[in-house]
């Protein structure tokens, strides 16, 4: 399965700021679904940058699933849900809810986060946060659910088999 990686920060992407994030992605995604993570940029925090790569690697199906992190919190400068929601052709809410709510366990700063998720095409595209530890706790409630959700975005699996399994 290829996965691409979007980090977005203005400090990483002018050098200032080593990126901890995406390569932690990378790590955890290998490591624990021996997926490959090659696709990988960084971009400063700008709408139309943001918007255009997503469109651009789910439209050329180079990946089946996409991974942002950072600007997804308060700050001003925070566009990446936005540029997201303008991405994606059918949001699927469910994945952010279940990562604030496990986030809300541990800290009650998870409410802050504007997390978005969903389709375009063939790739599903989430939002994580910028932070390496929430990195970590997301992926923990995410990877479950990743590859019988791209199975069946990719049509490579039955909804009803998912269903009677669960």
């Amino acid at each position: 399965m290829n996965v691409a990686i979007l980090t977005v920060s203005d400090r990483s992407s002018r050098g200032e700021r080593p990126d901890t994030a995406g390569p932690l992605i990378a790590q955890i995604i290998g490591e624990r679904l021996g997926w490959d993570c090659s696709l990988t940029t960084v971009v400063p925090d700008e709408f139309d940058r943001i918007r255009d790569t997503l469109i651009e690697w789910a439209d050329s199906d180079r990946a089946a699933l996409i991974l942002t992190t950072g600007g997804t919190g308060f700050s001003p400068r925070d566009v990446t849900p936005e540029a997201t929601r303008a991405a994606i052709e059918r949001e699927a809410p469910g994945i952010p809810e279940a990562l604030r709510a496990a986030s809300l366990a541990i800290t009650k700063h998870a409410m802050l986060s504007r997390q978005v998720a969903g389709i375009r095409r063939r790739s599903l595209i989430v939002n994580m946060p910028g932070n390496p530890k929430a990195v970590k706790e997301n992926l923990d409630v995410l990877i479950p659910v990743l590859p019988h959700a791209l199975e069946l975005l990719r049509g490579e699996a039955r909804a009803e088999a998912g269903h009677r399994a669960v």
